[in-house]
């Protein structure tokens, strides 16, 4: 979600908020975030992620998947 996992897998145009560059958002409060899924059930959402933004696309909005899925693969500009 920072600009430094993207620089060191060397992806460009990620990381960061900026023109040009893909806009993937997080939106949440921390004290809020929980894991719902257990080992019987693992099929649970978290909740307490307000908004997501994939590519500049609501893909969650108040907590509700909106059924978009605007992703794409992530590949590096070079080979490590």
């Amino acid at each position: 979600m920072t600009s430094l996992p993207a620089t060191a897998f060397k992806l460009r145009e990620r990381g960061v908020l900026r023109e040009g560059s893909w806009a993937d958002i997080v939106v949440f409060d921390p004290a809020a975030v929980q894991d719902n899924a257990t080992f019987s059930e693992p099929h649970h959402y978290a909740t307490g992620i307000r908004h997501v933004l994939v590519n500049g696309v609501s893909v969650v909005w108040d907590e509700t998947h909106t059924g978009a899925k605007p992703g794409k693969p992530v590949r590096r500009a070079d080979p490590l």
